[in-house]
């Protein structure tokens, strides 16, 4: 199959029309996966910056956070079993439900963060308990982006499908840059004891008030076309998960799992790796590079939408592969601007890498993935390569980086050919797929 096949015909008159109901969907998707990754991330910034004064306060720095950034990793090796889990149910029962049923689980578990004694009041069980309230967010998480993205993509028209399936990606941005966000207002406004005693967790409280609104927004939209069609046909899978190991499936699968290597792998170098790399070896001040990092997210939601249109216009896998091999040649460079300990050129790079680069092929990942698979065991499939890709190619990213400067005395070069190695990979894996044209979806 050619890359030009996944582009819908020009001549379709009707396949522009954006009904009441997909608008609905869509604004439920976007506010509903901007509140579940403002709840993760949150974490990922907590993690950064405090949890590994709070939970793991008798270590040393480099000690301190890998700890931190290992309780980070425990919520991707959970994600998969969430994507079993939710994907089996929003394959069987409808994306709906299962979308509200997540985000109740990710926000309770947030919220309790916020009233989490540290080490310092009980103890060892202090990182336990962080541990296990990790595990369920993780939990949680794994069942919400694919069906986020399967309740915009499955309501949208054939020709704007790409455009739809990139909504989704902006609540990330969106959830990214008001965490970090959040955490530079609060060390504004407060000083640096107070934020370590109490001022950290004002932004996992705030979870509550955006978690009730989140649920309003997602009940109100309907159950979307292609599930409708399975389900009335009775042609819904019994198991699954079963079928998405199975060829012809499990090819989609595997290419589909490596081809995220480089984008798992570039979102929490630049999210989350970054921030800690700036403050503690770089010694950039704390509010300026959480105020580089939102800026960075916010224009990449700015910028999904448009690689979205063009997702329409020359199709997902092209898009995605051009934005990989893209995010591998800015790796070095943009390092080396890390490198002067310049927070306007700090700044700069993350624009260029995080808010451009990364938006140009994350906005295609979530049409592309939807591709691969068959609507009766589509949430399934995109649950599976997203969440158990995200072991290695996410959740252990930070830790790896770090230990790889560490083990070169302070250098980012030996992480920075990792980077562009798992790039690669993924613009092989990428080449390699044979997606679904987008308006036989």
């Amino acid at each position: 199959m050619t890359l030009i096949d996944e582009r819908v015909p020009a001549d379709d008159s009707e396949s522009t029309a954006i009904t009441p109901q997909a608008r609905t969907a869509l604004w439920a998707s976007l506010v509903g996966t901007t509140i579940e990754w403002y709840d993760f991330f949150l974490y990922a910034t907590a993690a950064s910056l405090v949890f590994n004064q709070a939970f793991f306060p008798d270590q040393t720095t480099f000690v301190g956070t890998m700890l931190s950034f290992a309780t980070f990793a425990v919520g991707f090796v959970v994600r998969p079993i969430g994507g079993f889990v939710f994907g089996h149910i929003g394959d069987r029962i409808g994306r709906k439900k299962t979308l509200a049923l997540t985000m109740v689980l990710m926000g309770g578990a947030t919220a309790l963060m916020g009233v989490l004694p540290t080490a310092a009041q009980i103890g060892v069980l202090a990182p336990v308990l962080l541990l296990l309230l990790r595990v369920v967010q993780g939990f949680a998480l794994g069942g919400e982006w694919a069906g986020a993205v399967l309740l915009a993509v499955e309501h949208g028209p054939p020709r704007r499908r790409g455009l739809f399936g990139s909504i989704p990606q902006v609540g990330l941005a969106l959830g990214l840059a008001l965490g970090t966000g959040v955490f530079a207002l609060l060390q504004v406004v407060l000083p640096d004891d107070a934020f370590l005693a109490y001022g950290w967790r004002i932004a996992f409280l705030f979870s509550i008030v955006l978690v009730i609104f989140g649920v309003v927004v997602r009940l109100k939209a309907s159950e979307t076309p292609s599930f409708e069609k399975v389900r009335d046909s009775g042609e819904r899978a019994a198991v699954p998960l079963r079928e998405v190991f199975r060829p012809p499936v499990l090819r989609s699968t595997v290419l589909g799992m490596l081809s995220r290597w480089g984008e798992g792998a570039a979102f929490n170098t630049w999210g989350v790796f970054a921030i800690a790399y700036a403050t503690t070896t770089l010694e950039l001040p704390k509010v300026p590079v959480l105020v580089a990092v939102t800026a960075a997210s916010l224009l990449m939601a700015v910028l999904l939408p448009v690689s979205g249109l063009l997702t329409d216009r020359f199709g997902a896998k092209r898009i995605y592969t051009i934005g990989i091999a893209a995010y591998a040649v800015a790796v070095f460079p943009v390092f080396a601007l890390f490198g002067t300990g310049n927070i306007v050129f700090y700044t700069l790079g993350m624009l260029v890498v995080f808010g451009a680069i990364h938006a140009l092929f994350y906005g295609a990942q979530g049409t592309l993935y939807a591709s691969l698979f068959p609507a009766r065991i589509r949430y399934t499939g995109l649950s599976t390569v997203y969440q158990l890709s995200g072991i290695f190619s996410s959740g252990l990213t930070p830790m790896i980086l770090t230990a790889l400067i560490a083990a070169a005395g302070g250098s980012p070069w030996i992480a920075c050919a990792y980077l562009v190695g798992t790039a690669l990979i993924s613009v092989v894996a990428t080449s390699l797929l044979k997606p679904t044209p987008l308006h036989e979806l």
